[in-house]
């Protein structure tokens, strides 16, 4: 077929004002991600650094806490480690015949039903708080790896007061990013080394929602840890039932 201007250059000036706008849209939208690889690859970098620096930070505290027992040991003496700092507790019963202070306080604590579990950083106000609660609620002092894992496999964040799942660690960049949290390893050391922003670190996740413990619970709810039940505080022993709840 012969060429002829007047069937192909003919075009409206519509068409080719969207053409261009098009264009335009794809650049933009091209130069746009080229930025983003760009800048996450820099972020990924260092995000390892600061991972790197958390497990020496974990693995000195851990060589010191050896160090310091073996000096008591050899002194013929006891070492007396500070007291907890974080604690973590999980309702284990429901609403039948709760006092209304209590319910306040299960409510303060964002434990708004059974085996839900939340972080607690631990002060004067709170331990009264945890007395209180303590027939309605197990509580203990989590370790690194009872952290970790609940945050990696239960974690959800709130976002705009939405339970929202954390699929990568731009979430949590987007809230936590003015507080120098950008990733999980510094929403875990934050959270486990009860940080100067644990309380905004805290009410970023949404409280956790376990499964009922492999095996059910061992001993009546009513009755204290320490008594042969499964309420109040069992200090290390939580960790066991988070690994049981999780």
């Amino acid at each position: 077929m012969k060429y002829t201007p007047a069937l192909f250059d003919n075009v409206p000036e519509s068409v080719l004002k969207k053409r261009k706008t098009l264009e335009r849209l794809a650049a933009d939208r091209a130069a746009a991600v080229a930025k983003r690889k760009a800048d996450n690859k820099e972020k990924r970098k260092v995000i390892f650094k600061r991972a790197e620096q958390y497990v020496k930070e974990y693995r000195d505290q851990e060589k010191e806490l050896v160090r310091l027992r073996r000096e008591a040991k050899a002194a013929g003496d006891y070492y007396v480690p500070g007291e907890p700092k974080l604690a973590f507790v999980v309702r284990i019963k429901g609403i039948n015949k709760l006092a209304p202070k209590p319910r306040k306080i299960l409510q303060l604590l964002r434990l708004y039903k059974i085996n839900s579990g939340t972080f607690v950083k631990l002060n004067k106000a709170t331990l009264e708080m945890l007395k209180w609660v303590e027939p309605f609620v197990a509580w203990g002092y989590p370790n690194l790896k009872t952290v970790r894992e609940l945050i990696y496999k239960r974690g959800y964040a709130k976002v705009n007061k939405q339970r929202a799942p954390i699929t990568d660690n731009s979430v949590i960049e987007e809230s936590l990013g003015k507080f120098g949290i950008v990733c999980m390893e510094d929403l875990i050391h934050e959270i486990f080394t009860v940080g100067p922003n644990f309380k905004q670190a805290n009410n970023f996740l949404w409280p956790f929602h376990l499964s009922n413990p492999t095996g059910g619970f061992r001993g009546k709810k009513t009755t204290h840890f320490i008594e042969g039940g499964e309420s109040g505080n069992r200090e290390d022993h939580i960790n066991g039932l988070v690994q049981r709840m999780n």
